[in-house]
């Protein structure tokens, strides 16, 4: 791998743990607001916000390093290939496509529990798929890349 690939995999591996810390934090947030009853906070929806285009710029380093290992869709030899070839980017385009979701819905919310609800929901979900869909250092397929 040339130096300009492994510089954007090692800050789409760094800016994992922004958007997980965003999703997870907009997703609590909004669950701790809808449980309380009370209204949503401006840090609440910044925090949903940010996470939006954290979510965004991964996926962008995603899809660049994406096109610069894999030129094809050929049949794949091991296990290893078709995680990183389908699994890992399906997974995270779903995950993102809920943050997306979740947050456009929930401006068209009428209500502020109909909001908090619809951030909650739908970022929770993404994070858990987010979190299935990383190969970290203790499975398999992320023993050989570490933490970062």
């Amino acid at each position: 791998m040339n130096s300009t690939a492994s510089l954007l995999v090692f800050f789409h591996s760094l800016l994992r743990y922004g958007v997980l810390l965003f999703v997870a934090g907009g997703g609590l947030l909004a669950l701790r607001g809808l449980v309380l009853r009370r209204p949503i906070l401006v840090y609440e929806r910044l925090v949903a916000i940010i996470a939006v285009v954290l979510c965004h710029v991964q996926l962008l380093f995603g899809i660049i390093i994406y096109i610069m290992r894999f030129k094809s869709f050929d049949a794949m030899a091991s296990v290893h290939a078709r995680f990183w070839k389908y699994e890992h980017i399906t997974m995270m385009l779903i995950a993102i496509a809920l943050v997306t979701l979740g947050r456009s819905l929930s401006r068209r919310a009428r209500t502020e529990p109909g909001k908090q609800l619809r951030v909650a929901v739908f970022y929770l979900l993404a994070l858990v798929i987010m979190l299935m869909a990383i190969p970290w250092p203790i499975t398999e397929f992320g023993s050989q890349y570490g933490w970062m």
